[in-house]
């Protein structure tokens, strides 16, 4: 069958009309990708302080710092992102706290994958010898200057890695913002299909949007990834 005819049969889910009719409205996704990008960059901003905080409170002598990060860790990778943005959208408000739909995505998406962050961030710092902490000590460092100075240093080549692929996950999971009409890419996707019944089309390009945004991000975690083995 000619290759013209199934790119332009009325059934075709890939026909050129409906193609024609996405790259018309090619401004809606390319609000929804601003809206992902807005979102991302929030939630990393929230999730790497977090992920610092609570990563080298888990690491600290003080049982009680550490017990306040294992609860945060573990309320936080043990509870479903979904239930969370559901939580805040629709629970808050009962409280009288409303926030922008954005800001929610912000909130949830960065407090979420701060949890993970931290968890990279312990590992990276107790990777690094006790003896170098005893040593900075020893010269007259105070704690707060041998983590700032000397162990986080060292850590971060060590957790860079998989800090990316946190950073490529956290970008996937702002599609979660879609439920609560978050006018992201997914969001964009979903309401543009459901419009026109043009489905392919327009979940073809959101994944497409998606893999740019996402697929240089692990390329480079692959290759720092293969540098700190060769490293060591």
């Amino acid at each position: 069958m000619p290759m013209y005819f199934l790119l332009n049969a009325a059934n075709n889910p890939l026909s050129l009309e409906k193609w024609e009719a996405l790259f018309k409205d090619w401004r809606l996704f390319a609000e929804g990708l601003l809206t992902t990008l807005e979102i991302s960059v929030g939630a990393l901003a929230l999730a790497v302080v977090l992920g610092l905080l609570f990563g080298v409170m888990g690491t600290a002598k003080n049982s009680v710092f550490r017990g306040i990060s294992r609860v945060y860790v573990e309320f936080f990778q043990n509870t479903p992102l979904l239930i969370q943005i559901f939580f805040v959208y629709n629970g808050l408000p009962l409280l009288g706290i409303v926030m922008s739909v954005p800001l929610i995505g912000i909130l949830c998406v960065g407090i979420y994958h701060g949890a993970y962050i931290s968890e990279v961030i312990r590992s990276g710092i107790q990777s690094i010898p006790r003896g170098q902490e005893e040593a900075a000590l020893s010269q007259g460092f105070t704690a707060t200057q041998t983590m700032r100075e000397i162990i986080l240093p060292q850590a971060w080549r060590i957790v860079l890695p998989p800090f990316t692929n946190q950073v490529v996950s956290l970008i996937k999971n702002t599609s979660m913002v879609a439920i609560i009409t978050g006018v992201d890419i997914m969001y964009v996707a979903n309401s543009w299909s459901g419009y026109n019944l043009y489905y392919a089309p327009a979940f073809i390009a959101a994944g497409a949007l998606y893999f740019i945004l996402c697929f240089p991000l692990t390329t480079l975690a692959s290759r720092m990834e293969i540098k700190n083995k060769e490293a060591y």
